[in-house]
């Protein structure tokens, strides 16, 4: 099993002064790797077709790029679950003051209950930080992980690997169906479909 993962959102508490005010994590599986390099090989035709050579990113995205890429891999197996966080209902003073600790937090709680989903998964993160946080939030995903859920944890540049981006994809989907401002809120999360396994309302 391989799982993406990455984010919509940051850790931060200032909204008024341009923090997002809803962070999602997302993680993207696929049962095979046969299965993930067909979606991958997905990604990377429409890049082509595009005539892109920067990486896909949901809020980097025009509207008729988002059209077009979840048309592109609406096809293909694998299925998403989701922790959304609506930073409001936090109340712990750790979360709400320590970056790193709100992110290892949920990224814990999201692969701790899983529903029994990862088995044996190579989990593929986004690859920021430097290099001991990195090492350090390895550990911490999988010492709070199901017995056999996780058999490593690895990190890549988004910008060179198109499932990373997928997952980058699909968190900003259903972090934009959060705003209420937007009268498109729920257009990308639809598009999605079937493969939402589960969105989890943090509380």
């Amino acid at each position: 099993m391989l799982v993406f993962i990455d984010e919509s959102g940051d850790p931060g508490f200032k909204v008024a002064s341009g923090s997002s005010p809803v962070f999602v994590m997302a993680m993207v599986m696929f049962n095979d790797g046969e299965a993930a390099r067909q979606t991958s090989d997905a990604i990377d035709l429409l890049r082509a077709n595009l005539g892109f050579r920067t990486e896909f990113k949901f809020n980097k995205s025009r509207e008729e790029v988002r059209d077009a890429f979840f048309g592109a891999i609406k096809g293909h197996p694998f299925r998403i679950r989701a922790i959304v966080v609506e930073k409001q209902r936090i109340r712990s003073n750790i979360l709400r003051e320590q970056k790193d600790a709100f992110y290892n937090f949920f990224l814990k709680t999201m692969v701790r209950f899983d529903n029994g989903r990862l088995t044996a998964a190579r989990i593929i993160i986004d690859g920021s930080g430097d290099r001991a946080f990195r090492q350090g939030l390895a550990k911490h995903v999988t010492r709070n992980a199901a017995k056999g859920a996780i058999k490593d944890v690895r990190f890549k540049d988004s910008a060179n690997d198109a499932l990373v981006q997928l997952a980058d994809m699909c968190a900003g989907a259903i972090a934009r169906s959060y705003r209420k401002d937007r009268t498109d809120a729920d257009r990308w999360r639809k598009m999605l479909g079937k493969h939402i396994d589960d969105v989890w309302d943090f509380k």
